[in-house]
């Protein structure tokens, strides 16, 4: 297991360009690269022993699989309320990049070859594993966990966590129909202790699981 800090993010913007992830390793050349797109909000923090284990054991049958922690999640730099869909999609994107360049040092038999790519989502990461597959065009295999189908059923859970803090203090903060025209004026509204960008919400909203060109086996 290796801590490290990849350059995934836009250098031109005032955000930090470095993003935390955890490589992990075969004994040897690996057999296959697997970069994993992680949940939405909280469901990433209440996932991450469950996903360390699962790595560590991927590693252990001879595949190397990298966990980022993209722009405003985990330990990356930035903050949630300034991640776009279409940033994170981009991140994931130059997460393969990135371990496909880096395989090519770890097979010194083959060095112009790298080993076959897998995308592997959990729930809301699902979808962004779906997108990047599909901007890369060469994703061999997706591995999905629990994935939800469409981004707009896990926006509409998500916004309601709203409407239910309200209840619980006591404060009536409007209902999930005003967030979502917050959100459609440009907006940003504050979820849980979260603030969700509205473009964050509308990449989401529009996201949904369907067949990508290339690939295999799902």
């Amino acid at each position: 297991m290796q801590p490290l800090f990849l350059p995934l993010g836009d250098r031109a913007s005032s955000i930090d360009c470095a993003r935390f992830a955890v490589l992990h390793r075969p004994a040897g050349a690996p057999r296959r690269l697997i970069v994993y797109a992680h949940p939405f909000g909280e469901e990433l923090n209440k996932s991450r022993r469950m996903v360390a284990l699962q790595a560590r054991a991927l590693a252990q049958a001879g595949h190397a699989v990298l966990v980022p922690d993209l722009l405003g999640c985990g330990d990356s730099a930035g903050d949630f309320g300034d991640a776009t869909w279409s940033a994170w999609v981009d991140e994931l994107v130059r997460a393969c990049d990135w371990l496909r360049q880096a395989s090519l040092a770890w097979r010194p038999d083959a060095p112009t070859e790298t080993p076959p790519l897998t995308l592997w989502g959990l729930r809301g990461g699902a979808l962004l594993a779906t997108a990047a597959a599909e901007r890369l065009g060469d994703v061999q295999d997706l591995l999905f966990w629990h994935p939800h189908a469409v981004g707009k059923t896990l926006l509409q859970q998500f916004l309601r966590l709203h409407g239910a803090g309200g209840l619980l203090s006591g404060n009536d903060r409007g209902g999930t129909p005003a967030l979502r025209a917050r959100l459609a004026d440009g907006d940003s509204v504050e979820v849980a202790g979260y603030r969700l960008s509205a473009a964050l919400a509308s990449g989401l909203d529009n996201a949904q699981l369907a067949p990508v060109q290339g690939v295999r086996r799902l």
